[in-house]
Protein backbone atom coordinates (compact mmCIF):
# COMPACT_ATOMS: atom_id res chain seq x y z
CA UNK A 1 0.00 0.00 0.00
CA UNK A 2 0.91 3.19 -0.98
CA UNK A 3 0.59 5.69 1.92
CA UNK A 4 -0.30 9.53 0.41
CA UNK A 5 2.11 11.74 0.60
CA UNK A 6 1.54 15.88 1.81
CA UNK A 7 0.94 18.43 -0.42
CA UNK A 8 3.66 21.31 -0.66
CA UNK A 9 1.00 23.62 1.13
CA UNK A 10 -0.34 21.94 3.86
CA UNK A 11 -0.25 24.51 6.19
CA UNK A 12 -1.60 26.66 4.59
CA UNK A 13 -4.28 23.86 3.57
CA UNK A 14 -5.42 22.55 6.88
CA UNK A 15 -5.44 26.38 8.61
CA UNK A 16 -7.65 27.04 5.23
CA UNK A 17 -9.54 23.64 6.34
CA UNK A 18 -10.11 25.09 9.81
CA UNK A 19 -11.17 28.27 9.36
CA UNK A 20 -14.39 26.70 7.97
CA UNK A 21 -15.15 25.19 11.11
CA UNK A 22 -17.42 22.64 9.09
CA UNK A 23 -15.26 19.32 10.58
CA UNK A 24 -17.24 17.48 12.63
CA UNK A 25 -20.18 19.39 11.92
CA UNK A 26 -23.90 17.51 11.61
CA UNK A 27 -25.06 16.65 8.09
CA UNK A 28 -26.43 19.32 5.52
CA UNK A 29 -29.04 18.73 3.16
CA UNK A 30 -27.02 21.18 0.92
CA UNK A 31 -24.08 18.58 0.70
CA UNK A 32 -25.82 15.28 1.04
CA UNK A 33 -28.02 16.12 -2.26
CA UNK A 34 -24.77 16.76 -4.17
CA UNK A 35 -23.78 13.37 -3.38
CA UNK A 36 -27.40 11.79 -3.51
CA UNK A 37 -27.34 12.85 -7.14
CA UNK A 38 -23.94 11.45 -7.81
CA UNK A 39 -25.03 8.50 -6.52
CA UNK A 40 -28.37 8.13 -8.77
CA UNK A 41 -26.13 9.52 -11.87
CA UNK A 42 -23.24 7.41 -11.90
CA UNK A 43 -25.36 4.14 -10.66
CA UNK A 44 -22.96 3.81 -7.54
CA UNK A 45 -23.33 2.38 -4.09
CA UNK A 46 -21.20 4.89 -2.42
CA UNK A 47 -21.01 9.02 -2.96
CA UNK A 48 -18.96 10.97 -0.67
CA UNK A 49 -17.91 14.49 0.45
CA UNK A 50 -14.94 13.55 2.23
CA UNK A 51 -12.45 16.43 3.88
CA UNK A 52 -8.66 15.59 4.51
CA UNK A 53 -7.57 16.71 7.94
CA UNK A 54 -3.85 16.17 9.52
CA UNK A 55 -4.44 12.38 10.00
CA UNK A 56 -7.71 11.26 8.96
CA UNK A 57 -10.27 12.41 6.07
CA UNK A 58 -13.55 12.86 7.16
CA UNK A 59 -16.80 12.80 5.53
CA UNK A 60 -19.42 15.60 5.46
CA UNK A 61 -21.57 13.78 3.49
CA UNK A 62 -21.59 10.24 3.59
CA UNK A 63 -24.26 7.87 1.20
CA UNK A 64 -24.32 4.48 1.31
CA UNK A 65 -21.28 4.17 3.52
CA UNK A 66 -22.05 3.85 7.66
CA UNK A 67 -18.54 5.36 8.98
CA UNK A 68 -17.84 9.01 9.12
CA UNK A 69 -14.12 8.87 8.87
CA UNK A 70 -11.17 7.22 8.18
CA UNK A 71 -7.31 7.00 8.71
CA UNK A 72 -6.05 9.51 6.07
CA UNK A 73 -2.62 6.88 5.57
CA UNK A 74 -5.75 4.84 3.66
CA UNK A 75 -7.47 6.87 2.55
CA UNK A 76 -7.78 7.64 -1.56
CA UNK A 77 -9.07 11.19 -1.29
CA UNK A 78 -5.55 12.11 0.16
CA UNK A 79 -4.14 10.87 -2.82
CA UNK A 80 -6.51 12.64 -5.09
CA UNK A 81 -5.80 16.47 -4.17
CA UNK A 82 -2.09 16.04 -4.96
CA UNK A 83 -3.31 16.52 -8.40
CA UNK A 84 -5.11 18.68 -10.25
CA UNK A 85 -7.83 16.59 -11.84
CA UNK A 86 -9.89 13.25 -11.32
CA UNK A 87 -7.93 10.40 -9.62
CA UNK A 88 -9.50 7.71 -11.46
CA UNK A 89 -9.20 4.64 -10.36
CA UNK A 90 -11.08 1.47 -12.62
CA UNK A 91 -10.40 -1.18 -10.52
CA UNK A 92 -8.10 -1.35 -7.02
CA UNK A 93 -6.99 -4.98 -7.37
CA UNK A 94 -4.78 -3.90 -10.25
CA UNK A 95 -3.81 -0.59 -8.84
CA UNK A 96 -0.27 -1.26 -6.94
CA UNK A 97 -1.17 1.65 -4.72
CA UNK A 98 -4.36 0.28 -3.45
CA UNK A 99 -4.64 -3.42 -3.88
CA UNK A 100 -3.74 -4.54 0.01
CA UNK A 101 -5.54 -1.17 1.24
CA UNK A 102 -7.29 -2.08 4.19
CA UNK A 103 -10.68 -0.59 2.54
CA UNK A 104 -10.19 -2.75 -0.86
CA UNK A 105 -9.08 -5.78 1.17
CA UNK A 106 -12.04 -5.40 4.07
CA UNK A 107 -14.95 -3.53 4.43
CA UNK A 108 -16.55 -1.58 2.47
CA UNK A 109 -14.29 -2.92 -0.28
CA UNK A 110 -13.26 -0.62 -2.51
CA UNK A 111 -12.73 -1.87 -6.14
CA UNK A 112 -13.34 1.65 -7.91
CA UNK A 113 -12.50 5.16 -7.27
CA UNK A 114 -13.06 8.12 -9.04
CA UNK A 115 -12.19 11.49 -6.82
CA UNK A 116 -12.53 15.11 -8.01
CA UNK A 117 -10.35 17.22 -5.84
CA UNK A 118 -11.95 19.87 -4.20
CA UNK A 119 -10.00 22.97 -4.65
CA UNK A 120 -11.43 26.62 -2.70
CA UNK A 121 -10.25 30.49 -4.16
CA UNK A 122 -6.41 30.21 -2.20
CA UNK A 123 -5.86 27.15 -4.31
CA UNK A 124 -6.29 24.66 -1.22
CA UNK A 125 -7.27 21.31 -2.30
CA UNK A 126 -9.42 20.80 1.03
CA UNK A 127 -10.78 16.93 -0.17
CA UNK A 128 -13.04 15.55 -2.80
CA UNK A 129 -16.32 14.74 -4.30
CA UNK A 130 -15.77 11.03 -4.80
CA UNK A 131 -17.74 7.90 -6.11
CA UNK A 132 -16.80 4.32 -5.14
CA UNK A 133 -18.22 1.23 -5.93
CA UNK A 134 -17.71 -2.28 -4.76
CA UNK A 135 -17.67 -4.14 -8.35
CA UNK A 136 -14.56 -3.00 -10.78
CA UNK A 137 -15.72 -0.47 -13.57
CA UNK A 138 -14.35 0.71 -16.88
CA UNK A 139 -13.69 4.09 -15.84
CA UNK A 140 -15.87 7.14 -16.68
CA UNK A 141 -16.26 8.67 -20.25
CA UNK A 142 -15.32 12.68 -21.04
CA UNK A 143 -19.27 13.37 -20.63
CA UNK A 144 -19.16 11.63 -17.60
CA UNK A 145 -15.82 13.08 -16.14
CA UNK A 146 -17.04 16.63 -16.74
CA UNK A 147 -20.44 15.42 -14.48
CA UNK A 148 -17.90 14.55 -12.00
CA UNK A 149 -15.92 18.45 -12.22
CA UNK A 150 -19.58 20.29 -12.50
CA UNK A 151 -20.93 18.66 -9.24
CA UNK A 152 -17.39 18.99 -7.54
CA UNK A 153 -17.77 22.55 -8.23
CA UNK A 154 -21.12 22.92 -6.78
CA UNK A 155 -19.74 21.20 -3.97
CA UNK A 156 -16.95 23.76 -3.96
CA UNK A 157 -19.46 26.80 -3.75
CA UNK A 158 -21.02 25.15 -0.84
CA UNK A 159 -17.52 25.54 0.83
CA UNK A 160 -17.40 28.51 0.37
CA UNK A 161 -20.65 29.68 1.12
CA UNK A 162 -19.54 27.80 4.54
CA UNK A 163 -16.88 30.29 5.34
CA UNK A 164 -18.77 33.86 3.68
CA UNK A 165 -21.04 32.32 6.83
CA UNK A 166 -19.35 32.15 9.54
CA UNK A 167 -16.08 34.42 8.85
CA UNK A 168 -15.90 38.05 9.67
CA UNK A 169 -14.55 39.76 6.03
CA UNK A 170 -12.37 41.92 7.97
CA UNK A 171 -10.72 39.96 10.64
CA UNK A 172 -11.16 36.67 9.26
CA UNK A 173 -12.19 35.62 12.88
CA UNK A 174 -14.96 33.93 13.17
CA UNK A 175 -18.56 35.92 13.18
CA UNK A 176 -21.28 35.62 15.90
CA UNK A 177 -22.76 32.69 13.84
CA UNK A 178 -19.91 31.41 13.76
CA UNK A 179 -19.06 31.26 16.88
CA UNK A 180 -22.04 30.24 18.45
CA UNK A 181 -21.58 27.15 16.65
CA UNK A 182 -18.44 26.75 17.44
CA UNK A 183 -18.56 27.96 21.06
CA UNK A 184 -21.37 25.47 21.55
CA UNK A 185 -19.83 22.79 20.14
CA UNK A 186 -16.78 23.40 22.72
CA UNK A 187 -18.98 23.58 25.66
CA UNK A 188 -20.61 20.14 25.16
CA UNK A 189 -17.69 18.42 25.31
CA UNK A 190 -16.54 20.57 28.18
CA UNK A 191 -19.72 19.31 29.91
CA UNK A 192 -19.08 15.73 28.83
CA UNK A 193 -15.71 15.54 30.05
CA UNK A 194 -16.52 18.13 33.03
CA UNK A 195 -13.57 20.12 32.34
CA UNK A 196 -13.77 24.07 33.29
CA UNK A 197 -14.38 26.94 30.55
CA UNK A 198 -14.53 30.97 30.75
CA UNK A 199 -15.81 33.19 28.33
CA UNK A 200 -14.24 36.74 27.55
CA UNK A 201 -16.09 39.46 26.12
CA UNK A 202 -13.78 42.16 25.13
CA UNK A 203 -15.22 45.69 24.20
CA UNK A 204 -12.34 48.25 22.89
CA UNK A 205 -12.22 51.26 24.64
CA UNK A 206 -12.60 54.91 22.85
CA UNK A 207 -13.37 52.87 19.54
CA UNK A 208 -15.15 55.53 18.03
CA UNK A 209 -12.24 58.27 18.84
CA UNK A 210 -10.12 56.15 17.09
CA UNK A 211 -12.25 56.47 13.96
CA UNK A 212 -13.97 59.95 14.45
CA UNK A 213 -9.77 61.37 14.95
CA UNK A 214 -7.84 58.86 12.52
CA UNK A 215 -10.45 57.64 9.98
CA UNK A 216 -12.34 54.59 9.15
CA UNK A 217 -9.04 52.68 7.71
CA UNK A 218 -7.29 53.47 10.91
CA UNK A 219 -10.37 52.27 13.10
CA UNK A 220 -10.22 49.22 11.14
CA UNK A 221 -6.51 48.66 11.35
CA UNK A 222 -6.90 48.71 15.08
CA UNK A 223 -9.73 46.10 14.92
CA UNK A 224 -7.63 43.79 12.69
CA UNK A 225 -4.85 44.39 14.77
CA UNK A 226 -6.21 43.59 17.92
CA UNK A 227 -7.83 40.25 15.81
CA UNK A 228 -4.32 39.22 15.42
CA UNK A 229 -3.30 39.79 19.10
CA UNK A 230 -6.12 37.62 20.43
CA UNK A 231 -4.92 34.96 17.88
CA UNK A 232 -1.24 35.19 18.95
CA UNK A 233 -1.65 34.88 22.40
CA UNK A 234 -4.73 32.24 23.04
CA UNK A 235 -3.98 28.93 22.23
CA UNK A 236 -5.36 27.24 19.28
CA UNK A 237 -7.76 25.39 20.77
CA UNK A 238 -9.72 28.64 22.10
CA UNK A 239 -12.65 30.39 20.05
CA UNK A 240 -12.08 33.09 19.13
CA UNK A 241 -14.52 35.35 17.39
CA UNK A 242 -15.91 39.09 16.28
CA UNK A 243 -19.64 39.84 17.48
CA UNK A 244 -19.80 43.09 15.75
CA UNK A 245 -18.52 46.67 15.32
CA UNK A 246 -15.45 46.37 18.55
CA UNK A 247 -17.02 43.08 20.12
CA UNK A 248 -14.62 40.39 20.49
CA UNK A 249 -15.23 36.92 22.53
CA UNK A 250 -13.28 34.43 23.20
CA UNK A 251 -13.84 30.42 24.58
CA UNK A 252 -10.85 29.49 26.70
CA UNK A 253 -11.78 25.57 27.33
CA UNK A 254 -9.94 23.11 29.88
CA UNK A 255 -9.31 26.73 31.65
CA UNK A 256 -10.12 28.21 35.15
CA UNK A 257 -10.33 31.76 36.56
CA UNK A 258 -7.00 32.11 37.35
CA UNK A 259 -5.70 30.80 34.12
CA UNK A 260 -8.27 33.02 32.40
CA UNK A 261 -7.51 36.14 33.87
CA UNK A 262 -3.72 35.53 33.39
CA UNK A 263 -4.92 35.70 30.00
CA UNK A 264 -6.33 38.99 29.86
CA UNK A 265 -3.30 40.38 31.60
CA UNK A 266 -0.98 38.87 28.65
CA UNK A 267 -3.34 40.64 26.38
CA UNK A 268 -2.81 43.88 27.73
CA UNK A 269 0.60 43.61 28.08
CA UNK A 270 0.92 42.48 24.17
CA UNK A 271 -1.01 45.11 23.30
CA UNK A 272 0.92 47.83 24.71
CA UNK A 273 4.41 46.30 23.00
CA UNK A 274 2.56 46.84 20.30
CA UNK A 275 4.33 49.78 18.32
CA UNK A 276 1.94 50.22 15.46
CA UNK A 277 -0.45 51.84 17.27
CA UNK A 278 2.41 54.09 19.13
CA UNK A 279 3.30 55.45 16.06
CA UNK A 280 -0.39 56.98 15.12
CA UNK A 281 -0.75 58.46 18.46
CA UNK A 282 -3.41 55.96 20.17
CA UNK A 283 -3.54 53.04 22.33
CA UNK A 284 -5.32 49.64 21.67
CA UNK A 285 -7.24 49.23 25.26
CA UNK A 286 -10.22 47.33 26.46
CA UNK A 287 -12.78 46.71 28.95
CA UNK A 288 -13.37 42.21 29.40
CA UNK A 289 -16.07 40.46 30.83
CA UNK A 290 -15.21 37.32 32.41
CA UNK A 291 -17.62 34.11 32.92
CA UNK A 292 -17.24 30.78 33.76
CA UNK A 293 -19.25 27.81 32.46
CA UNK A 294 -21.58 26.52 34.62
CA UNK A 295 -23.42 23.31 33.15
CA UNK A 296 -26.49 23.96 35.22
CA UNK A 297 -26.83 27.58 34.81
CA UNK A 298 -25.87 28.14 31.10
CA UNK A 299 -27.44 25.24 28.74
CA UNK A 300 -26.61 27.41 25.94
CA UNK A 301 -23.56 29.54 24.49
CA UNK A 302 -26.36 33.06 24.08
CA UNK A 303 -26.52 32.64 28.18
CA UNK A 304 -23.21 32.43 28.46
CA UNK A 305 -22.73 35.13 26.31
CA UNK A 306 -25.61 37.64 27.78
CA UNK A 307 -23.60 37.08 31.44
CA UNK A 308 -20.32 37.78 30.12
CA UNK A 309 -21.67 40.98 27.61
CA UNK A 310 -22.97 42.50 31.08
CA UNK A 311 -19.80 41.35 33.22
CA UNK A 312 -17.85 43.65 30.92
CA UNK A 313 -19.98 46.39 30.89
CA UNK A 314 -19.42 46.58 34.91
CA UNK A 315 -16.15 46.12 33.74
CA UNK A 316 -15.96 49.39 31.93
CA UNK A 317 -18.51 51.78 33.83
CA UNK A 318 -16.46 51.09 36.78
CA UNK A 319 -13.20 51.83 34.35
CA UNK A 320 -14.98 55.30 33.72
CA UNK A 321 -15.92 56.13 37.20
CA UNK A 322 -12.22 55.35 38.16
CA UNK A 323 -10.79 57.86 35.48
CA UNK A 324 -13.18 60.73 36.43
CA UNK A 325 -12.43 60.65 39.96
CA UNK A 326 -8.49 60.74 39.31
CA UNK A 327 -9.61 63.55 36.80
CA UNK A 328 -11.57 65.30 39.65
CA UNK A 329 -8.55 64.79 41.97
CA UNK A 330 -5.65 65.94 39.34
Amino acid sequence: MHVPTTPSNESTRLDTLRALHILDTSPEERFDRLTRLAKRLFGVPIALVSLVDANRQWFKSCVGLSTSETSRDVSFCAHAILGDDILMVPDTLSDERFFDNPLVTDNPNIRFYAGCPLTVPNGSKLGTLCLLDVKPRGGLDDEERELLRDLARMAEQELVAVQLATLDDLTLLSNRRGFEALAQHALNVCKRMEKPASLLFFDLNDFKQINDTYGHAEGDLALKTFAETLRTELRESDVIGRLGGDEFVALLTDSNSAQTREVTQRLAHALEANTVDAKRGYAIRFSVGQVEYDAKRHTHVAELLAAADAAMYSHKQASKARLSSKHAHD
